[in-house]
């Protein structure tokens, strides 16, 4: 019998895509008098390009982008100081998220989240979608020391949520980190599918995260 579900948060959760873009754009109109002379849409498909789905951390991204673009009175320190300061202001949830959370909520099923990053920066973002609120269990990489694909932070969570591996579920749309990596410690994992990954061997696939308390219900109990 499944007892608890666990989330990765960007790409999963958080439409990270929209999200970026949303910022991207805000931050170039708000910088616009020290990066005018880069063309808006040149400046955000690059910037999405050094950022490596989120892989690339911004202070690497946003050295580039002045180097690159030879930008002026104003440093990339500044700029990724905005980003931190700025960023849980554009959080998009995935369509969905708070209807299929309550579901999985009025079904007593515990929740929690498992994510990489940076640890004040992620539970901004995650306080910003309301998540702090729902979740029994929150593990951010740094405040772990740890991060996926490792199995130990799988397991701390499993720990805090009093639970086995074989009682739970894992969402996420990383292939390594988040369904290879669930699956190496035993639990069910669901992949959040998105255009990154093809050919991605999950038990199951959502697309529409209201679904997933269906296939949780119907296939996997």
């Amino acid at each position: 019998m499944i007892k608890a579900i666990l989330f990765d948060f960007d790409g999963t959760l958080l439409n990270r895509d929209l999200s970026l873009m949303s910022f991207i754009n805000d931050q170039y109109e708000r910088f616009s008098n020290c990066i005018h002379h880069i063309p808006k849409q040149l400046y955000i498909d690059r910037f999405i390009e050094l950022d490596n789905h989120g892989y690339t951390w911004k202070d690497q991204v946003y050295r580039q982008l002045v180097d690159e673009f030879k930008i002026q009175n104003i440093s990339a320190d500044e700029l990724l100081n905005d980003y931190i300061k700025n960023f849980h202001h554009h959080c998009i949830a995935f369509p969905n998220l708070f209807k299929m959370l309550h579901l999985l909520k009025s079904q007593k099923y515990k929740l929690g989240i498992i994510t990489n990053g940076k640890c004040q920066f992620q539970m901004d973002n995650i306080v910003a979608l309301g998540l702090d609120k729902v979740m029994d269990t929150i593990l951010i990489s740094e405040w772990e020391n740890i991060k996926k694909p490792n199995p130990e932070i799988f397991h701390r969570a499993l720990q805090k949520l009093e639970v086995n591996a074989f009682e739970s579920v894992y969402v996420g749309d990383h292939l390594e980190n988040d369904i290879k990596a669930a699956k190496n410690v035993g639990m069910i994992a669901i992949w959040k599918k998105n255009t990154q990954w093809n050919n991605v061997e999950a038990e199951y696939v959502v697309d529409d995260l209201l679904d997933l308390p269906n296939i949780i219900n119907k296939f996997i109990m």
